[in-house]
C-alpha cells in the first residue's frame, strides 16, 4: 500500500479522501459557485462523486497522487480539495482544486495547491504539472499563475475552450 501523504500549512489540514469523505466532497462538487467552471454547471449524483474518490484512491496507490480533502485547521467541516488527474492518453498530471465559495478570497486555493504541488514535482518526480480552466474563471487563472505556473495552450477539451498552464519541475531559460 502507498504511503498516504497529509499537508499542513498555516490554515489548513489536507488529507487523502476516502470512501467516508464522499458526502463531503458530493456537497462541494454539486455547490452552484464550485460546480460552474468545476462540471460545467451540472449537479453530479452522488455515484459520480463517489467514482471520483475511487479514483483518487486508486491513483495513490498506482502513482502517489490522488485527491485530498481541504478543511480549516479548527474544524473537521471539508470546505475543499485538491488534487490530481492524468490527463488522456497519458498524458501529462492535472492539478485541480476548489474551495467553496464562503471562503473565496483568502488565497486558500493557492495554500492548499501549493504543497499539493511541491510533493508531485520533488515528492513524486514528475517533470510536469498541467492546470487547466475555462477562460472567463480568472480566478483559477490567478491561482495558476501564483503557484508559478505559466501559460501553454488554449484549445478544445472535453468539448469546452480551454486555457492550459503548467510548470516543470526544471524550468528552462
Amino acid at each position: 500500500m502507498a504511503e498516504l501523504i497529509s499537508f499542513y500549512t498555516e490554515r489548513l489540514v489536507m488529507r487523502p479522501c476516502q470512501r467516508e469523505d464522499v458526502d463531503a466532497l458530493h456537497s462541494v462538487w454539486t455547490d452552484p459557485g464550485v460546480r460552474r467552471y468545476l462540471w460545467d454547471d451540472t449537479v453530479i449524483d452522488r455515484d459520480t462523486a463517489e467514482e471520483v474518490v475511487d479514483a483518487g484512491i486508486a491513483g495513490f496507490e498506482t502513482h502517489r497522487l490522488g485527491m485530498w480533502t481541504v478543511r480549516p485547521v479548527d474544524s473537521i467541516d471539508v470546505i475543499g480539495f485538491c488534487g490530481f488527474r492524468r490527463l488522456p492518453d497519458e498524458g501529462p498530471f492535472e492539478i485541480l482544486y476548489g474551495i467553496l465559495p464562503t471562503h473565496w478570497g483568502r488565497g486558500l486555493a493557492c495554500e492548499a495547491s501549493r504543497p499539493a504541488l511541491d510533493y508531485a514535482l520533488k515528492g513524486v518526480g514528475l517533470e510536469q504539472v498541467v492546470a487547466a480552466t475555462d477562460p472567463p474563471n480568472t480566478a483559477s487563472v490567478r491561482v495558476m499563475e501564483k503557484l508559478g505556473m505559466s501559460f501553454w495552450k488554449r484549445e478544445m477539451f472535453e468539448g469546452q475552450e480551454t486555457i492550459f498552464y503548467r510548470v516543470s519541475r526544471h524550468p528552462g531559460p
